[in-house]
């Protein structure tokens, strides 16, 4: 009890440390001063976990207070459901995410938006066993990487693991579905859903509030000025054999498709 109250009332001192050593009767020992042998003692972080509810698919969860969480940084393809088809690997990644969940909580790790445009929290999601979901889902090839910014969150080792799925044909990367198609060969019935193009960036059109890395008179890739921060110079792309992965949205006889992060674009 003694040991407990000491620790609490340290762990209100934000500016002052906490320093352990052990006896030759191997006693613990606590002081607010510094002696030889002893080092700087860490209070672990507590968290908060949470029940799971529901799994709607490989990357959305209901928890039992009533939150939606979307996961942040990765995207699963579609399971069948209202007004959607299933799309090729979905029901894989559901039912990895199912398997991990079962009588299992979870702790949130928030980034800087905190809410999408639905309403789902973001987050990454994290086991008690301190397995990282939203990595694993990427690692395993059951999703792919999809960066929002300004939530930046783990993004090296998302790009790493991203990277890895891929030259190793996990999951998704191995599924003809989501091969590369060249700019010629989208049309009116294959661009929906999550894609991965390939050609030649011909030109750059800039206009007020967007500029577009022109494939062709027919598709182009857009990017927002406010996000120029998250690329190299543009012009870099220009000449260059490009692979592109993202939505595809048409209007009337041409395609374009909206990238927020270089980590979409690969040389």
């Amino acid at each position: 009890m003694f040991l407990i109250l000491f620790l609490l009332c340290f762990s209100f001192l934000a500016q002052a440390e906490v320093f352990q050593w052990i006896d030759d009767q191997g006693k613990y020992h606590f002081s607010d001063k510094a002696r030889q042998g002893s080092k700087v003692f860490q209070l672990e972080k507590s968290h908060s976990y949470y029940q799971v509810k529901k799994i709607y698919d490989g990357d959305t969860i209901l928890l039992k207070n009533g939150k939606k969480i979307r996961f942040l940084g990765v995207n699963t393809p579609e399971v069948e459901g209202r007004n959607k088809s299933a799309q090729a690997g979905g029901e894989e990644a559901k039912q990895w995410l199912v398997a991990k969940l079962k009588n299992k909580k979870v702790r949130l790790e928030m980034d800087v938006e905190k809410k999408d445009k639905y309403g789902r929290v973001l987050a990454h999601v994290f086991t008690e066993d301190k397995q990282h979901l939203n990595l694993e889902l990427i690692k395993l090839g059951l999703g792919n990487l999809n960066i929002y910014p300004p939530s930046l969150k783990y993004l090296d080792a998302m790009l790493n693991a991203a990277k890895k799925a891929e030259s190793s044909q996990l999951g998704i990367w191995a599924r003809k579905e989501y091969k590369l198609k060249k700019i010629r060969d989208i049309t009116k019935a294959n661009y929906k859903g999550w894609q991965r193009v390939v050609g030649i960036i011909k030109n750059i059109r800039h206009t007020r509030k967007n500029s577009y890395l022109n494939f062709s008179d027919g598709f182009s890739v857009r990017i927002a000025k406010n996000s120029f921060k998250y690329f190299p110079a543009l012009e870099k792309y220009v000449g260059q054999r490009v692979e592109v992965n993202g939505w595809i949205n048409k209007r009337k006889d041409k395609f374009s498709m909206f990238v927020r992060h270089s980590s979409a674009i690969k040389l």
